[in-house]
């Protein structure tokens, strides 16, 4: 009989919130993207970026991996606030960062294979270390990037308590919602 396949590439929603000052403008970014998530050779638990692309964090675990995603996905926000001189060349480079994908698009179709597997597995609970993490449908949560600007400049500023949204990285749903 042979052993069960284990997943390689583990599919990950995740969703951040940030307010970024830039030259003369404060601007609140709120992203859902998704990453893949696997554990290296090397021990290590690795984050890679599929949208936005090019980040690539480790850890020890998996909530060590997302917290170095996390602040290096900061720090790029932080840099292109630092390059630009207004808020719409932030708004573009931001846009920008978040849409480019790898060379061959790869990383986007690994995470859809790695979705499907994990869909096809047959069984609804997420594999450990993910067992904890909570469960969305990438259906129901879609990839996106929000930008808005809050300074005096704004033209319609609407500061709610409502908007906030706590960082969050979630399995995906077993099934198509």
């Amino acid at each position: 009989m042979s052993e069960p396949v284990q997943q390689q590439d583990h599919p990950i929603i995740v969703t951040v919130q940030d307010s970024i000052s830039g030259n003369g403008f404060l601007a609140r970014i709120t992203m859902s993207g998704r990453t893949l998530m696997r554990r290296e050779e090397d021990g290590k638990w690795w984050m890679y970026g599929v949208r936005p692309a090019g980040i690539a964090a480790s850890g020890e675990n998996i909530d060590e991996v997302f917290l170095r995603f996390r602040t290096s996905y900061k720090e790029i926000l932080i840099d292109l606030a630092q390059e630009t001189k207004t808020f719409e060349e932030f708004e573009a480079q931001v846009k920008r960062f978040f849409e480019e994908n790898d060379a061959d698009n790869d990383d986007e179709r690994r995470w859809e294979i790695a979705l499907a597997s994990t869909r096809s597995s047959g069984c609804g609970a997420a594999p450990a270390p993910f067992s904890n993490l909570p469960r969305l449908s990438p259906e129901q949560s879609p990839s996106f990037m929000k930008i808005e600007r809050l300074d005096a400049e704004a033209k319609e500023v609407r500061l709610m308590p409502s908007d906030n949204v706590s960082d969050v990285y979630a399995y995906p749903a077993a099934r198509a919602a």
